[in-house]
């Protein structure tokens, strides 16, 4: 009898525990390739469950996503989500540094936790140039129901997905970049996987609809517009804004926005117009926003926008600020956290650039083009694996000299508060993204960045965001809060330039091995190269 009570007691507090416990979202994703006809030619895209693009993932700040991913291509896969911040648990980042591949036939589980996040986000395969056939999908995380949202709920909330996109085979693609050439101009632009009016939103007259906009893409900024209908500006990448009114956007590729849109026009159908930035071949696609008692379709020419404006660009990227009074993913306002009363403990300059080695194309950060180890960075650094890589092999400052290959990997104290200025002195518009954090955008300028560019810095209400972009021949300066232990890429979002080098891993460190800083290795973790008859 003492035996069943003890059991009893011990079901009781589990369950106890396990009540307080954030809530579970399960899924189960089968990666596949199948035909796709984005562009009206007959295509190898990659598939989940079916799907092109993949399905939302639908989240509470706070909630616990348990992802088993059955990978069924013929080569390894995995995937990455960008903007999920992975507290304390870069083990789940799913790019090189950090997992190993999951297998052809096999299946990894990811096991992840939105902690204190809210926004909008997407998830895409980060190996090869799988990128290039598909196998990405949305992320919104929602607020928990008893913090403010500051603005009214919409009547339907839309995931946007717009990227330009090549006719050509991934793999093909890559060959291309394996050779060392560059690939030429992208054939078209998808929205939601789909070409010119392929896709379709549908309101009701006089109700508001959140459309969650991610470019998906893989090296051009587009511009993002609606006719006849202005857009508010009410969150980015996590981040509610300060409520902007606009007639278009400018979406740099990675990046992510929430806008709010009022049917507040004659009832027919209006163009959602999405055209390229910044190139001299100018590439358009159209998507229709239907209005439920619409009896006229689309016609004549779709809205116009900008092109190659850059002061334009960039007096919009500035305009974009935080909103101090409104609650983030706590009840807190997002304006608690002073980061401009913060002394900055480090200065990281990062350049891009691009050049040859070997008589092949290679792009850089700071003189070092990233070369992947045998053995993911992060399971080198767990087990103490040495020869891996070397820390310190990816100077603070750009060096004159030419660029030469490194698995570059940068160490940064945990804690410490780092200014990152990002110097493009190259005539593309630039995109970079740090995992495992949210940045605040201090300052962008043309010219070259001196430390009294930091008299223009924004130190009050800048907007914290995980992607940033660098006009030509400017740069962006970032403040982060290195408050994440763990192994995080810095990686450019030009594609072809981060496959070719332009990404390294910055190694947030602290010599305390603890539970508070970050988790152990998951005990399902895949192990791989050096690291393959370790144990978790």
């Amino acid at each position: 009898m003492w035996e069943i009570n003890i059991c009893a007691f011990l079901i009781l507090t589990v369950l106890a525990i396990a009540g307080a416990e954030d809530p579970y979202r399960f899924f189960n994703w089968k990666i596949t390739y199948g035909d796709i006809y984005p562009l009206g030619i007959r295509q190898q895209g990659i598939l989940i469950n079916g799907q092109f693009p993949g399905p939302d993932i639908h989240a509470v700040t706070n909630d616990n996503l348990i992802i088993n991913v059955e990978n069924n291509l013929p080569e390894p896969f995995l995937l990455s989500w960008n903007g999920i911040q992975q507290r304390k648990n870069s083990f789940q980042d799913g790019v090189l540094g950090t997992n190993c591949p999951i297998p052809p036939g096999k299946n990894f589980t990811y096991k992840m936790q939105v902690k204190d996040q809210i926004g909008s986000f997407f998830y895409f395969p980060s190996l090869a140039f799988h990128k290039a056939a598909g196998g990405f999908g949305g992320i919104r995380i929602l607020s928990r129901p008893r913090i403010p949202v500051p603005f009214p709920g919409p009547a339907e909330d839309y995931t946007v997905l717009i990227g330009d996109w090549y006719n050509t085979n991934h793999k093909v693609l890559k060959a291309i970049l394996d050779y060392g050439k560059r690939l030429k101009f992208p054939d078209g632009i998808l929205i939601n996987g789909r070409g010119p009016n392929g896709a379709s939103f549908t309101v009701e007259p006089g109700k508001t609809y959140r459309f969650r906009i991610s470019n998906v893409g893989l090296q051009n900024s587009l511009n993002f517009r609606i006719e006849g209908h202005n857009m508010k500006l009410v969150e980015v990448e996590g981040t509610h804004t300060i409520q902007t009114t606009l007639s278009s956007l400018d979406i740099h590729v990675g990046q992510s926005y929430s806008v709010l849109v009022t049917a507040d026009q004659d009832a027919k159908d209006y163009y959602i117009a999405v055209s390229t930035r910044f190139t001299s071949q100018i590439l358009n696609s159209t998507a229709v926003l239907h209005y439920s008692n619409s009896r006229k379709p689309v016609s004549g020419p779709p809205p116009g926008g900008p092109t190659t404006e850059i002061d334009w660009s960039l007096k919009q990227a500035r305009s974009i600020r935080t909103n101090l009074t409104a609650s983030g993913p706590r009840p807190n306002p997002q304006g608690s956290f002073h980061y401009g009363q913060i002394k900055v403990s480090r200065t990281i300059k990062l350049a891009n650039s691009a050049g040859l080695i070997n008589h092949k194309q290679r792009y850089a950060v700071n003189g070092v083009s990233f070369i992947p180890a045998d053995t993911p960075l992060k399971l080198a650094d767990y087990y103490k694996i040495g020869g891996v890589f070397r820390v310190g092999s990816i100077p603070d400052n750009p060096r004159g000299r030419r660029i030469h290959t490194d698995t570059s990997v940068m160490s940064v104290d945990h804690k410490a508060f780092v200014e990152i200025v990002f110097e493009n002195h190259e005539n593309i518009v630039q995109s970079w993204h740090l995992s495992g954090y949210n940045f605040f955008v201090v300052g962008m300028d043309g010219g070259r960045w001196t430390p009294k560019s930091r008299k223009q810095y924004n130190l009050v209400d800048a907007v914290s965001r995980c992607t940033t972009q660098v006009y030509p021949k400017s740069w962006t300066a970032v403040y982060v809060s290195l408050d994440n232990v763990g192994m995080w890429n810095l990686r450019s979002q030009f594609w072809a330039r981060q496959y070719l080098g332009q990404q390294f891993y910055l190694r947030v460190y602290t010599p305390v091995q603890s539970v508070r800083d970050e988790y152990p290795i998951p005990t399902n973790a895949l192990l791989c190269g050096r690291a393959k008859n370790r144990h978790t």
